[in-house]
């Protein structure tokens, strides 16, 4: 028994040999593969001005080719030629070849070609390092890197990239240089929800806005921030950004902006547990609503006003906002708010067991229910169970 398990084992290891001599190499690099062209020098020396603008009119031709295939779909046929069209960039020079491997890590990307962009990637980083061992680094060809980088999504070498920018400009004095670069690292660590690498960015631009008297920026940077703090929950953070924001569009008489932003405002002050500032925000939301006849923004500043001194267990205080909300319900034609509005009425009557009050309520959202056709069976439960509170003390003593 012992020779035949052997023998056959043999006979197992024997059937596998041809298995592992059949297995395949790996496919070649097409970016390292030898380009063979008759518009190349047979030996290394610069190309005449004559076979320059005959490569580039080739190169122009053969990446139309490749961009009509990839639209039409046959991603196989155009990336090869695109392979191409990136060796011979190579032939005019580092910044003329990143910009072809970025347009082609995008097309790559796009097309969910992971190995393709992995290949990309690695010759942009190649370029990168052989660019800065030679010295032959410029702003120009950084900055293309950058794109390129951003164009595969290799944001790590995007961000070093843009910092070594970055430094640059700052030690030159270059101020539009440093807000555009500024601007390429916010928007990547956005893409990324790094808030954290985001916020000091985004301070340094809303400085450089107000320094330039750019109000236009100012309101485009207090935006990200507002943003920013809100996502990563530092509330505190955001009350500051929005309320400045607010003072903004007050200077820029865009007064109808203020009475969503104060909601906001108020919800942060909320958060912080700080309840008199947070009504004091609702209320200047909803008057500021009410005057512009912004009647929904102004239900949801009295609503998230009664919310509060219900969180505080001042329902009597909520009961009488809620009575106000009614009228601007009935004023902005709605009806769906009417009927969450005396539903949350009736909850509170019916928490007092003032059930008359409650079953009042209750009466009227079904009403609205009715109408609108909408939490019908809800309105009819809640009165058959007033009803019997009001008709049954044991019932009564336990609802």
């Amino acid at each position: 028994m012992l020779r035949f398990s052997l023998s056959l084992w043999l006979c197992l290891i024997g059937t596998s040999l041809p298995l592992l001599a059949q297995t395949e190499t790996p496919a070649p690099n097409p970016l390292e593969t030898p380009l063979k062209s008759p518009l190349l020098p047979a030996i290394d020396r610069p190309l005449t001005p004559l076979e320059h603008r005959q490569l580039l009119l080739y190169i122009d031709q053969r990446d139309a080719e490749a961009q009509a295939k990839y639209d039409a779909g046959l991603n196989e046929e155009a990336f090869p030629i695109w392979y191409e069209v990136i060796k011979l960039n190579r032939y005019l020079g580092a910044k003329e070849e990143v910009k072809s491997l970025g347009k082609v890590g995008l097309a790559a990307w796009n097309r969910d070609r992971t190995e393709d962009v992995k290949l990309i990637t690695a010759r942009l980083k190649t370029v990168q390092q052989t660019a800065e061992i030679n010295q032959t680094m410029d702003g120009e060809l950084l900055a293309l890197l950058g794109t390129s980088y951003q164009q595969v999504r290799a944001f790590n070498e995007a961000i070093i990239v843009y910092d070594k920018i970055l430094a640059n400009a700052r030690k030159s004095g270059d101020n539009l240089a440093v807000e555009a670069t500024l601007n390429q690292l916010g928007q990547i660590h956005l893409s990324r929800f790094d808030y954290q690498k985001a916020a000091p960015v985004y301070e340094e631009l809303l400085t450089i806005s107000k320094a330039q008297n750019n109000s236009l920026n100012q309101g485009i940077y207090l935006q990200r921030l507002a943003e920013i703090y809100r996502e990563s929950l530092q509330p505190a953070n955001a009350v500051k950004i929005k309320e400045e924001i607010a003072e903004t569009e007050i200077r820029n008489q865009q007064i109808q902006l203020i009475p969503d932003l104060k909601i906001q405002i108020g919800l942060d002050y909320q958060a912080l547990k700080d309840a008199n500032k947070a009504s004091q925000n609702f209320q200047e939301a909803y008057s500021l609503a009410f005057a512009l006849q912004q009647y929904g923004t102004a239900g949801e500043a009295l609503n998230k006003l009664a919310e509060l001194y219900k969180s505080y267990q001042q329902v009597d205080y909520a009961l009488q906002i809620y009575q106000e909300l009614i009228k601007v319900h009935e004023l902005g034609y709605n009806y769906y708010g009417l009927m969450n509005t005396y539903d949350q009425i009736g909850q509170i009557y019916l928490e007092r067991k003032n059930y008359p009050q409650a079953l009042l309520a209750f009466q009227k959202g079904a009403e609205l229910a009715q109408a609108i056709r909408y939490r019908e069976q809800y309105f009819q439960t809640q009165i058959t169970q007033v009803n019997q509170a009001i008709n049954n003390p044991d019932t009564k003593s336990s609802y």
